[in-house]
């Protein structure tokens, strides 16, 4: 392809140093010049291939030739264990070439749903993309979209990048292709090569911030990495959860912290996303776990996707530790922290409550006669806590490992990653859950 495309200048950004070795450069369509070009280098330190469209080719759209050269893309990376960075810009395939087109997708989508989880799979969403084209960057492990780009499967569409980020389909929403570069620079470290490897990131330096109980959960999340370095995943999405990669110790760490309130349905689906990214590559997982049990406003939705985040966190085989920093309270526990149900390790600030019920509700079952002799609302939530609802009173009968004071946080989290780092768990053989 000609180096002064603008998808060969595309990956000219993307590759570090601007240096790569093209892929297949002499490759042409049955009308001339192909819409796509590819090629391998390093990103952001790591080895990876990457391809490269270009709606200003033959009108942009995706010939039988692109679907080749994208697909040799695939199986080099499934024998060599490598990531796949996807740049998609590209207005459909090319009607003209009929069936023989949708077949050739066909294939590139079956070669990159065969190889998630084992390769990691980031698209750039920096034009076009609508379609079959939509589908297919939709199924990488990360997506990374242009504020400006078109994104959506069914046309005609008023669907943007921006509102597909508000949906929480999109993972990192960029201002412009210079910093949806920098973005997939920043996360790929992060990430190993393959489901057999390791990240390859090493952020040297210590945990500056000390952790209070006061902070909210980005200021946690940064109090916890190296020099602050952690990466957040669909920020635009629901405000209720945050989801972070982090280097937490030297090692990459998936964090998801919840803000205290119950748990919504949108925000078990932005957790259980974060979570299934990290087991496939055998990540570390931390939760936060400070929630008040499920949502009650919109049961229907928050059964299906209780269910879903429940199941996701039983069948992670990742390192799992929780930390209960202010409440966990009756499903939520179960879910985010109960060591029966999922956690390898189970922590808890020493002021953190652990309830079947809210406060207010435990205390007028355990103690509506005291409320009825007079005694005061308050005082006696106050003592619900600090006793039987305790952090305290949990460990003493083994549903929590340790508790400790806040400004501890970091030194525990990184001790207990260093601990289970090296775990290894052993499934029933099966093909897959259903729920």
């Amino acid at each position: 392809m000609s180096n002064n495309s603008k998808a060969y200048e595309r990956l000219t950004a993307l590759f570090d140093d601007g240096i790569f070795t093209e892929i297949e450069p002499f490759a042409k369509s049955a009308e001339g010049e192909i819409e796509v070009a590819a090629g391998y280098g390093t990103v952001g330190g790591q080895f990876a291939y990457a391809f490269s469209q270009d709606s200003e080719v033959c009108g942009g759209a995706v010939t039988v030739a692109h679907c080749a050269k994208i697909k040799k893309v695939y199986d080099l990376a499934q024998k060599t264990g490598k990531p796949v960075i996807g740049i998609y810009d590209s207005n459909g395939v090319k009607l003209t070439e009929g069936f023989e087109v949708l077949s050739a997708y066909g294939e590139i989508v079956k070669a990159s749903a065969r190889v998630s989880g084992v390769v990691p799979q980031i698209s750039i969403i920096a034009g076009a993309c609508i379609g079959t084209s939509a589908l297919m960057a939709n199924l990488a492990d990360v997506v990374i979209a242009v504020k400006e780009a078109d994104f959506y499967v069914t046309a005609p569409s008023e669907v943007t990048a921006q509102s597909s980020a508000e949906n929480g389909v999109i993972d990192i929403l960029a201002d412009a292709f210079d910093s949806a570069v920098n973005s997939v620079k920043s996360l790929l470290p992060l990430l190993p090569e393959n489901n057999l490897s390791i990240p390859v990131a090493y952020i040297d330096g210590e945990n500056n911030a000390p952790v209070s109980a006061d902070m909210d959960t980005k200021e946690l999340i940064a109090a916890i990495s190296t020099q602050q370095y952690a990466v957040e995943f669909k920020a635009d999405y629901t405000k209720s959860v945050v989801t972070s990669l982090a280097v937490i110790g030297g090692e990459t760490a998936g964090v998801i912290a919840f803000d205290g309130g119950a748990i919504s349905p949108k925000a078990a689906y932005k957790a259980e996303a974060m979570l299934k990214l990290c087991d496939a590559f055998s990540l570390p997982v931390i939760t936060f776990a400070n929630a008040d049990g499920f949502a009650k406003d919109c049961e229907a939705q928050m059964l299906t996707a209780a269910t879903k985040l429940t199941s996701a966190y039983a069948s992670a085989t990742c390192p799992k530790i929780s930390l209960i920093t202010k409440k966990a309270v009756g499903g939520a526990y179960i879910t985010l922290a109960g060591k029966g149900a999922n956690a390898d390790l189970t922590l808890a600030w020493d002021t953190a409550v652990v309830s079947p019920l809210d406060t207010d509700s435990a205390v007028a079952f355990l103690w509506n006669d005291r409320l009825a002799d007079g005694e005061d609302r308050a005082a006696l939530e106050k003592e619900f806590n600090e006793t039987i609802g305790s952090a305290y009173s949990a460990a003493a009968c083994g549903a929590i490992d340790d508790v400790f004071t806040p400004d501890m946080t970091t030194q525990k989290l990184i001790g207990a990653i260093e601990m289970l780092i090296s775990k290894r768990e052993t499934t029933l053989p099966r093909k897959h859950s259903v729920k």
